[in-house]
C-alpha cells in the first residue's frame, strides 16, 4: 500500500520540477513578442483587418489587464487607438474596432471607410500582467504597411452626356437626370455590333435593288431596240428596197 501511494507522489513531484524548470527558462525579453503582417492593401472606402498575435511566458495574473494599442507612421509614432483608455484619434473617429476574444492571444484591429490619407505604417502594441513578471508590454518592430488603392471604374464621355459605369450604375448628365440602368460594357458592345450588322444588311439590300432595277431597264431598252429594228426592216421589204 505504501508503494502505491509513493508512486503518484513521485510523479507529481517530477511534474512540478519540470514546470519550475520551464518557468525558470522564461525570458520576458525573448519570449514576449507581437506579430502582425508586414503589408496589407485595401480599396478606398473599404475595410482592412490588421491581424495580430502576441506571445508571453508564464501564466497570466488573475486580473491580466490586457490592453491593445495602435501607433502609426513609426515605432514611436502617435497613438491612434487604446482599448483601456477607450481612446480613438480624431482622424479615425468611429472607424476603428478591436476584435480580441477574452483569453485569446490572436485578434485584429479593423479600420472602416478607408481614406487615401490612411495609407501609412501601423504598429500593434499589447500590455498585460503575468503572475511572475508583473505588468509587461511588447510592440511589433516591423509593423504593417497599409496601401490604399482606388476601386476600378469605367468612364465613357460624350459631347452631351457622361456615362460612368460602376457595377451596373449609369448616370446621364446631358439632361440632368440620374437613372439606374443594368447596363455593362459588354451589353453596350453587343448593341453597337447589332446596329452595325443591321446597317450592313440594309446597305446590301439597297445596292442589290439598285442593281436589279438597272439590269431590268437595260433588258427593256434592248428589247425595244430590237423591235424597232425589225419593224424598219419589214417596212423596207414592203416598199421593195
Amino acid at each position: 500500500m505504501g508503494l502505491s501511494l509513493l508512486l503518484p507522489l513521485l510523479l507529481l513531484l517530477l511534474l512540478t520540477t519540470l514546470q519550475a524548470g520551464n518557468s525558470a527558462r522564461c525570458d520576458p525579453k525573448m519570449d514576449f513578442r507581437m506579430d502582425q503582417p508586414e503589408h496589407l492593401s485595401a480599396p478606398k472606402g473599404g475595410t482592412v483587418h490588421i491581424n495580430f498575435t502576441f506571445y508571453y511566458c508564464g501564466a497570466l495574473a488573475k486580473d491580466p489587464r490586457v490592453s491593445i494599442a495602435l501607433r502609426r507612421t513609426h515605432f514611436h509614432g502617435e497613438v491612434i487607438y487604446n482599448s483601456t483608455r477607450h481612446f480613438v484619434h480624431e482622424d479615425y473617429k468611429d472607424r476603428i474596432i478591436l476584435n480580441l476574444p477574452e483569453g485569446q492571444k490572436s485578434g485584429f484591429l479593423q479600420i472602416l471607410n478607408l481614406r487615401e490619407e490612411d495609407e501609412n505604417m501601423y504598429f500593434c502594441r499589447v500590455q498585460l500582467k503575468t503572475q511572475r513578471f508583473g505588468l509587461q508590454s511588447v510592440q511589433s518592430i516591423l509593423g504593417t504597411k497599409l496601401t490604399i488603392y482606388l476601386a476600378p471604374k469605367t468612364t465613357t464621355k460624350g459631347p452631351t452626356s457622361t456615362v460612368t459605369t460602376t457595377t451596373g450604375l449609369s448616370v446621364l448628365e446631358g439632361n440632368r437626370t440620374s437613372v439606374s440602368l443594368p447596363l455593362s460594357v459588354e451589353a453596350v458592345v453587343k448593341v453597337a455590333l447589332t446596329i452595325a450588322v443591321l446597317k450592313t444588311v440594309i446597305l446590301g439590300l439597297t445596292l442589290y435593288l439598285r442593281w436589279k432595277t438597272s439590269k431590268g431597264l437595260q433588258t427593256t431598252a434592248r428589247t425595244v431596240a430590237r423591235g424597232s429594228l425589225q419593224n424598219t426592216e419589214e417596212k423596207y421589204e414592203n416598199i421593195g428596197i
